[in-house]
């Protein structure tokens, strides 16, 4: 009887542990996609960012010839992507985003970045002489690729109707709109190649999960192209008439973001407190400006300091570049982020007050 029991108690034994062996043989496929996140997540060392391809995106931006002032605003955009793909990869991994929007939205944005720096392998990138100063505006062979935005370019130029800061000031709003040109390019690529694969749909339920993220699709480049339409015509208006004295705000970020704000729903109360962060944020962006300025500026004295050999100076000066470098994209994130989060904020209907 006893030696039944002990038989027993060993084969209760014996099931449990095969039992625990095959339940942790699952488990560690669930925590390797759990760890492979963490390791992602852990920067690597000498690179400045956690996914593996923003890394390799910087190193190819570092040996080309782009200005300091491109490359510390390189830097910010490709920390907000670095960011927002980790935070797409957990929620992928816990079992959301089954439509793939968020990773088309992603990846849509990764796009953005290489086109915008000319790091897609479409155009040769601008030459390292072309400094911050030039970027703004200060040059009279300023070319933008869309040929309206190049016309307006000139007509502004040549009408005597903007001083020298003005000028600069416009030059910033002409870029922006440029960038909106380019992400609306790129949504309708993605939109056409999207068309395509439904087209080759295998299963009904697959065919409907595409045909559900095509429409969102198609309504996001709808809106995207009546918000290119609003930008030019907004800057078109600007040339004819000039800057507006009594206007809010000069910057054009936050004058979109102020139209955006009157067209919704919102309370006075609320449009007050709205008006103060934007004066806010105005304030953080001349900021970032003030401090680009002073990149290009330390670049130029440092690259001139080594044509002379001056040794004495020499030290003194890549303290100070390395100094504004690290400040500028520091303010280059928090400003992009800052919009990031006023974007979100303000089409979900409002800011919270006690973010404020």
């Amino acid at each position: 009887m006893a030696a039944a029991a002990a038989k027993l108690r060993l084969r209760v034994a014996l099931i449990l542990l095969l039992l625990l062996g095959g339940f942790m043989a699952v488990r560690p496929q669930a925590a390797d996609k759990y760890s492979r996140l963490k390791n992602e997540e852990e920067a690597t060392p000498g690179k400045e960012f956690r996914v593996a391809k923003l890394s390799q995106v910087w190193d190819k931006a570092q040996r080309l010839q782009l200005s300091p002032v491109k490359l510390a605003e390189l830097h910010s955009d490709l920390k907000i992507q670095d960011k927002d793909e980790l935070n797409w990869k957990k929620l992928k991994a816990d079992g959301f985003d089954e439509d793939g929007e968020k990773e088309a939205r992603i990846r849509r944005n990764f796009n953005v970045i290489l086109t915008k720096y000319k790091l897609d392998g479409r155009m040769k990138t601008m030459p390292s002489e072309s400094n911050y100063l030039r970027d703004l505006g200060e040059s009279e062979n300023d070319v933008f690729d869309d040929p309206k935005l190049e016309k307006l370019w000139n007509k502004a130029t040549t009408s005597g109707k903007f001083n020298d800061e003005e000028v600069r000031k416009l030059r910033r709003e002409f870029l922006h709109h440029q960038d909106k040109i380019q992400e609306y390019h790129i949504l309708r690529e993605t939109v056409s190649r999207s068309e395509d694969i439904h087209q080759n749909a295998i299963s009904s339920g697959e065919a409907h999960i595409k045909e559900d993220l095509l429409h969102t699709k198609h309504a996001e480049l709808k809106d995207k192209h009546h918000n290119v339409q609003e930008s030019f015509g907004r800057l078109r208006k600007l040339i004819h008439q000039g800057y507006d004295e009594d206007s809010e705000f000069s910057e054009p970020r936050v004058l979109e973001l102020w139209d955006m704000a009157k067209q919704s729903n919102f309370s006075h109360d609320e449009l007050d407190s709205i008006k103060e962060e934007l004066k806010h944020f105005e304030v953080k962006i001349e900021k970032h400006h003030h401090y680009q300025e002073q990149l290009d500026l330390s670049h130029q004295k440092l690259k001139h300091v080594e044509s002379i050999g001056d040794k004495e100076h020499l030290s003194r000066n890549k303290e100070k570049y390395k100094m504004l470098t690290e400040k500028t994209k520091e303010l280059g994130y928090k400003v992009k982020k800052h919009m990031q989060d006023l974007l979100a904020r303000l089409s979900r209907g409002g800011l919270n007050h006690n973010e404020l």
